[in-house]
């Protein structure tokens, strides 16, 4: 098997099997994928602890609060370049304001700025 990633060394299966305790169905699912490492550098273990905790990291330190602090997830677009272009605004934004406020939580930043445009303007212009 053959992939278009350069540096792709290794790929990865994780298959699931879940049971819904009610109705005692069982599905199955796969979930695939690529790693810069050799197959050999990683039990089976390790693979999904990497794995579990990359998906971990980019759940808290994206995803959840561009949706908990920002409301992403409450878009109702579904224009895809839209979408990404918002993103990434949220994500500069959440750069920014662990650069300049690293001490104060998100929650109370929003706060803080909400409706008072000077303090964010000059924010957005540091």
């Amino acid at each position: 098997m053959t992939a278009d990633f350069l540096f792709a060394r290794s790929l990865i299966v994780v298959r699931s099997v879940r049971t819904i305790k009610k109705t005692g169905q069982t599905s199955t699912e796969s979930r695939y994928y690529l790693s810069s490492c050799w197959p050999a550098e990683h039990g089976p273990e390790r693979w999904l602890a990497l794995i579990r905790g990359h998906w971990g990291g980019v759940e808290v330190r994206n995803h959840w609060r561009r949706d908990a602090v920002q409301g992403e997830n409450r878009s109702r677009s579904r224009h895809a370049n839209l979408l990404a272009n918002v993103a990434l605004i949220r994500s500069a934004l959440l750069a920014l304001l662990a650069h300049h406020h690293p001490d104060q939580p998100l929650p109370q930043l929003r706060e803080q700025f909400h409706s008072r445009p000077r303090p964010c303007l000059n924010l957005l212009n540091s």
